[in-house]
């Protein structure tokens, strides 16, 4: 939490700090025309992304599969488009790099196996704990404790 923290703080200093590196270098008014270029890529981005995930999602679910692999990308889309809107180089960069095909690709890839081997470790944990005896090992899951009974509902 405190490294997000920090990076929360430092981030736009980071920014500020390029942007006058970048403006030094080929003057303030071009840089500044770069930032609100880069805030309008990332609007049309939005604009875009949304309505073509929304569109292939609806495919998939009509030719019966699982959207996940293109609301994942679709998410690395939006993402990337608000990083477009935020001001500065160093988000423009970031936004860019979740645009290109090949990343989106990978990182979809990688957060797919991510998420893969948290559910196999929660599955892997809950079978322990249903299938494991108070004061031993056992193979056979923990009966609940049910008690059954009858009741009759009185009017007064």
């Amino acid at each position: 939490m405190r490294a997000f923290l920090l990076l929360f703080l430092i981030f736009p200093v980071l920014e500020l700090y390029v942007f006058f590196k970048v403006s030094t270098a080929i003057g303030f008014f071009p840089a500044l025309l770069l930032i609100i270029a880069g805030s309008a890529l990332g609007v049309l981005v939005v604009r875009v992304a949304g309505l073509a995930t929304a569109l292939r999602a609806r495919a998939s679910i009509q030719r019966g599969e699982l959207p996940a692999q293109e609301m994942m990308q679709g998410m690395m889309l939006a993402l990337g488009g608000g990083l477009l809107l935020i001001p500065g180089f160093i988000s423009d960069v970031f936004g860019l790099i979740l645009l290109l095909p090949f990343t989106r690709r990978l990182l979809a890839r990688k957060m797919g196996e991510r998420a893969e081997a948290q559910a196999m470790r929660q599955r892997a944990f809950a079978d322990e704990m249903y299938s494991a005896r108070p004061g031993g090992q056992g193979a056979q899951p923990r009966q609940p404790n049910v008690i059954e009974g009858e009741y009759e509902h009185r009017d007064k």
